[in-house]
Formats: C-alpha cells, sequence, structure tokens
C-alpha cells in the first residue's frame, strides 16, 4: 500500500458542519457536509446518478438506503414528486447530515432513521422506489438487496449505485438474479446505477438469500482470546473485520497497561475486542466503547448484556462526540482511515484531536495503525511527545501522554 498523504485539519474543522449546493433535476438546494461523509469535499458521481436517474412515480414512496447525503430522497421530497422519504443509513454521520437537510430544506414528508437498510423501518413501510448506495462490503450490500426486495410494492423499482472499484458490477448481477431483471441507467466517471423492477412476490433466485446473516436478527459468533482472557463477542456484516479478529486489534491489547480504577475509552470499537478486555484486565475499571456505525453498536450491546460486563457502557458517536464533556484516564483506538473506498485522513486525525480533549493530565492515548500512516507528526503536534510501544513489519502501536 502506498504511503497515504497526509491532510492537515485545523482544530474543530472536523465537528463543524458546512452547506453546499447541489442541482439535481435542474433544481438547486443546500445539502448538509462535513469530513467522514461520503461526498464531502468531493461529490460522489454514485449518489448523484441516483439522483439523477432514478425515476420517482407521481405521489410515491421512496426509501433510500445507505442514504448517506440523501441526495435521491432530498431531490424527490423537494420536488414535491414523492409523497414520503425515509432515509436509513448505519452511518450516524449520514443520518445527522440528512437531518440537517432536511430541515435546512423544510422537508415536512421525509423520516430519518439511524439503522441498516430496512431494520428501522416500520413494518407499514412500502416502497415505490428504492434507492441504494452499495457497501463495499458484500453480505452487507445482500442485506440491504433483500430488504428492497421485501419493502417494495410489485412495479417498484430498486435503483443501485456504485464505482467499479466498488464491485458495482457483481452488485448488479446480484440484483439480477434476486429481480430476475436489471438494466443500466447510466454511467460516469467510473461509477455506473442499475434499476430492477420487482415483478413478483417471491424473488426470482432465493439461492443468495441462504446466507446465514441475511437477516438483521443474526449475529456472528466471534469467540477469541488475548492475554489468556476469553471473550465472548458478536459481529455483523460490514462492522469492521467482521468475521475475525484483525492483527492490529490484537497486537494493540498486547501492549496495553490497565490499572484498577482507570477510566477507559475504546474510540471506534468496532465489535469491542479492545474496550471489552481492557474491563476485565483490573478491577474497578469503567470503560465506554464508542462507534459511529450502528451495527457496530448492535454487537458491542449484545456482548456488554452478557454476565460479567456490567462496567461498560456503549454509545453511538461521531469520533468522540458523544463523550467530549467527560474525561478519561485511557483512550484505546484502532481508528478507521477509509471512508467508503477512499483513504481520509481527516478522520483518523479527528481520533487524536478527540483523544487529547477528552484525556485527564497524564492520561494516555494507545493507537494502532497500519505503519504506512503519517500519524507521529499529528501526535507529536498535539500531545507535544509520542512514544512507540510496538514497530512491526506492518503495524505499530503509538502513544502520548496529554500534559
Amino acid at each position: 500500500m502506498p504511503p497515504a498523504r497526509a491532510v492537515t485539519v485545523t482544530p474543530g474543522d472536523y465537528h463543524r458542519w458546512t452547506t453546499r449546493s447541489v442541482t439535481m433535476h435542474g433544481q438547486s438546494f443546500p445539502v448538509a457536509t462535513k469530513p467522514g461523509l461520503i461526498g464531502h469535499g468531493n461529490p460522489d458521481p454514485a449518489a448523484s446518478l441516483l439522483a439523477n436517474l432514478a425515476v420517482v412515480p407521481s405521489g410515491g414512496t421512496v426509501v433510500q438506503m445507505q442514504c448517506g447525503a440523501g441526495l435521491c430522497g432530498l431531490s424527490a421530497a423537494i420536488s414535491g414528486r414523492a409523497s414520503a422519504v425515509y432515509f436509513t443509513d448505519r452511518s450516524a454521520v449520514a443520518v445527522e447530515a440528512v437531518r440537517r437537510s432536511v430541515e435546512a430544506n423544510a422537508v415536512t414528508n421525509a423520516t430519518v432513521l439511524l439503522g441498516h437498510g430496512s431494520a428501522p423501518l416500520g413494518a407499514e413501510v412500502r416502497a415505490d422506489l428504492v434507492a441504494i448506495r452499495i457497501p463495499t462490503e458484500k453480505v452487507a450490500l445482500l442485506q440491504l438487496l433483500a430488504d428492497a426486495f421485501a419493502v417494495l410494492r410489485i412495479g417498484g423499482q430498486c435503483c443501485i449505485a456504485g464505482a467499479t472499484n466498488e464491485g458495482i458490477k457483481s452488485a448488479a448481477t446480484l440484483l439480477k438474479s434476486l429481480f430476475g431483471n436489471a438494466s443500466v441507467l447510466g454511467t460516469d466517471s467510473g461509477h455506473r446505477a442499475v434499476m430492477a423492477i420487482k415483478r413478483a412476490p417471491t424473488p426470482h433466485d432465493t439461492a443468495a438469500l441462504a446466507h446465514a446473516y441475511v437477516q438483521h436478527d443474526a449475529f456472528y459468533p466471534l469467540d477469541v482470546t488475548l492475554r489468556g482472557v476469553s471473550l465472548q463477542l458478536f459481529s455483523r456484516p460490514g462492522v469492521f473485520s467482521w468475521e475475525h479478529l484483525d492483527d492490529a486489534t490484537s497486537i494493540l491489547t498486547d501492549t496495553m497497561e490497565i490499572a484498577a480504577g482507570d477510566s477507559i475509552l475504546d474510540l471506534g470499537c468496532g465489535s469491542g475486542a479492545i474496550g471489552l478486555l481492557a474491563a476485565r484486565m483490573a478491577s474497578d475499571t469503567q470503560v465506554t466503547l464508542v462507534d459511529v456505525d450502528s451495527e457496530a453498536i448492535r454487537c458491542v450491546q449484545r456482548a456488554v448484556a452478557l454476565p460479567g460486563a456490567t462496567n461498560c457502557e456503549v454509545l453511538s458517536s461521531d469520533v468522540a462526540s458523544a463523550v467530549l464533556d467527560r474525561r478519561f484516564d485511557q483512550v484505546l483506538t484502532n481508528p478507521p482511515f477509509h471512508v467508503g473506498k477512499a483513504t481520509a485522513l481527516d478522520v483518523p486525525q479527528q481520533f487524536i484531536a478527540d483523544a487529547w480533549t477528552v484525556l485527564k493530565p497524564g492520561g494516555r492515548l494507545s493507537l494502532v495503525a497500519n505503519r504506512t500512516l503519517p500519524y507521529e507528526r499529528v501526535i507529536k503536534e498535539r500531545f507535544g511527545n509520542l512514544t512507540t510501544l510496538y514497530n512491526g513489519s506492518r503495524f505499530k502501536v503509538l502513544s502520548a501522554r496529554r500534559q
């Protein structure tokens, strides 16, 4: 992997919302945006294809899953073509973005929900159009397509869009296998939009739906042993490293030093291995686990509901936004550095900035990262000090104390 280019983020910029104007179907309207949202800074061609090419029946109901900035649903609502629009996304950043855009455009017929696919929708919702900006994880995509088929009325359309390097061609094949038909609506800069029509009450080919984790209530058991401690974890498609414990997380846990009474923040917790281990390593610890992904939150909530995890709390959070008014003895993190397929260093840089904010004086950050990622300068600038706890062929663990 080539070294990622560092992007300097002025303190405070990451959590600051701005608006940009977009034009769809000849109509301009403002949308909310910030770092961490797909399409921030560089418009997302897939989202634009969905908004411009998906046909909304007059007075129809639109459901936009994996909504991101919500351009398709917003355009349908603002133009008056749709009578009702539902937005869902597993990212708390995307959901907040659409909520702000709905308010900015005085949209009154929209419902914005945090959750994957149709999971947060009521059973009564039936759609004439489902629009999906595809995820890169294949089983998470399968879940969305299965959900789309389930909520569509006969004659309704499912429109998907994404980039070639995100798997849009294989996604189109899967779409056709479920619906029995598929046609390309348009292409732009290596992206394409594809549409299928629901012509029967049951899928054309049900074999694809046999995957064990398509159902929203199916959790993948992830039993691991770290530092001699057995942990029972749970995961879901699309959660980081959802089918196995990633090597970087294991390396970070090997370097952790947890003292009795420590208050600990597992920042970007994923399935929760780091925080749950910390909770078991010393007495009287209090561990807070936060993540932007609602599916990760569901997984960790399931794990902490088991006996012996009474010293843990789980919160949905954009980086540390949910706990910026609190202070911790330690922040432990394996920060993400992708938004979609793109490398986005503004997100992990904000992990470092937020870690400094929430640490007590003398509190310590421990961060694991790919060796190629240039975090040393950012940590030194923020903390004034830096220690390398581990330096391997693929990963490094960096540490700093708040003075």
